[in-house]
């Protein structure tokens, strides 16, 4: 027997091996005091099943969690006899002892969280909220918008039967020369004199949805057959029978079904330049001043510019300043609506709603489609006419002797070649279209 007493206690109480081993793995010792290390069981041998939340010492007779005695502490000091609360010291305690490291208690939740909006760590939830919600008004800006611009449409053009058929899609687009709604102030602006014939001005002719977009001039003056009326210049057909009897003229000469159909006057023409805030267009050579002063053309130095709508009425109605006349206008003709379109669905505009909404109201209430035609239809034009493939059809003789006067004679092999690979969706065959050059 020992002298010491608090090692008579621990030799009195202590639980086997194998206990003392889980117990010393498994409980949680009270937090040391001072400069402790180990510690002792309480006096009665029970070990609680949990430490005390807070104080150094240990419950007093050892109870658990539910005894009345739990939470009484008594301290064992390195002397005997020293105070409650204070724990052991390190080195005090028994040989081969040292007890488990107290874990620290989590702190007290005080008053009551928010659910969402003011709960910690919730901040990515309000964000992804914020950003649903900004995405759900855009796109319901964006739809309102496609249908505000697609209803004001004007969808008058009745397309004939189709008798023939075939590959991708295909658009005519007409340029007339058409006066009706145009102001006097308007007509002496744009140089449009009083009297127009309705007839096509400029015909073109653009295969889609087969490769790289194809854009085709047909000169006006093309002497071709007119179901019904027979042959003639291409654009009396306009004039003789508005544009269904232009569709079905196309279709007899090239073999193409037409799938759509898009016309354009003057003055609607210059309201769209105005809405895109003009056209960048540049020359490599400088153009001469229409001599004649029809078109109101000033010319233009070599170099780049932005055509306000008047100047681009005159640009693409001048012939006079070139020595092929019209040939180079056609050519000047798909330059410019290249340029225009290629500005139109530029990030500048299309994200610019102060630019986009006026552009598309204007030019949906400028030109006359098919009824079978929609907004998105025109946006797939608009893209493919960026950056086309293009050309005027095949040509024998410029200056075709007529009872109708002098007029354009296609070269029926080369025509051939060239409308038969777009019937098929097939490449344009080499050397059957010639380039496009800006005013030359």
């Amino acid at each position: 027997m020992t002298d010491d007493p608090w090692k008579r206690y621990y030799q009195q109480n202590q639980p086997p091996a194998d206990a003392t081993q889980d117990m010393t793995i498994s409980s949680r010792m009270p937090p040391p005091g001072g400069d402790s290390g180990g510690g002792a069981p309480p006096p009665g041998g029970g070990w609680p099943q949990q430490p005390p939340r807070s104080g150094s010492g240990v419950p007093q007779g050892g109870g658990y969690r539910g005894d009345p005695s739990y939470g009484q502490t008594v301290g064992y000091g390195a002397n005997q006899g020293q105070g409650a609360g204070q724990g052991y010291r390190a080195g005090q305690g028994p040989s081969g002892y040292t007890g488990a490291p107290p874990r620290s208690a989590p702190p007290p939740r005080s008053g009551r969280r928010w659910r969402f909006w003011g709960q910690p760590g919730r901040h990515g939830r309000r964000i992804a909220l914020v950003i649903a919600v900004v995405l759900i008004v855009i796109i319901a800006g964006i739809g309102g918008t496609y249908f505000w611009i697609n209803g004001k449409l004007n969808k008058t053009v009745a397309l004939p039967a189709a008798t023939v058929t075939s590959a991708g899609t295909n658009w005519l687009i007409a340029g007339s020369d058409q006066r009706t709604g145009i102001s006097r102030t308007e007509r002496a602006t744009l140089h449009l004199g009083a009297d127009g014939a309705d007839a096509s001005d400029s015909l073109m002719l653009l295969h889609m949805g087969t490769g790289k977009p194809v854009l085709i001039s047909i000169p006006r003056d093309s002497y071709v057959p007119i179901p019904g009326h027979g042959s003639n210049k291409i654009n009396a057909a306009l004039a003789i029978g508005g544009p269904t009897l232009l569709v079905q003229t196309v279709e007899s000469v090239t073999g193409l079904k037409i799938d759509h159909y898009m016309g354009i006057g003057f003055g609607g023409l210059a309201d769209v330049v105005q809405a895109v805030g003009g056209v960048r267009l540049c020359v490599k050579t400088a153009i001469p001043a229409d001599p004649t002063g029809d078109s109101g053309f000033k010319g233009l130095p070599a170099g780049c510019h932005n055509l306000s709508g008047p100047q681009a009425i005159a640009f693409v109605r001048d012939r006079h300043s070139f020595a092929t006349s019209d040939l180079q206008r056609i050519q000047d003709q798909r330059a410019f609506l290249s340029a225009l379109l290629s500005k139109a669905t530029s990030p500048g505009v299309y994200l610019n709603p102060f630019t986009a909404l006026p552009f598309g109201s204007t030019a949906a209430s400028s030109i006359a489609v098919d009824k079978g035609t929609s907004l998105w239809d025109l946006i797939q034009v608009a893209q493919a006419l960026r950056g086309p493939q293009s050309g005027t059809v095949p040509i024998a003789n410029a200056n075709f002797q007529t009872s109708a006067g002098d007029a354009v004679l296609w070269d029926h092999t080369k025509a051939l070649e060239l409308f038969n690979a777009l019937k098929a969706g097939k490449a344009v065959p080499a050397g059957v279209l010639s380039g496009t050059t800006v005013g030359s």
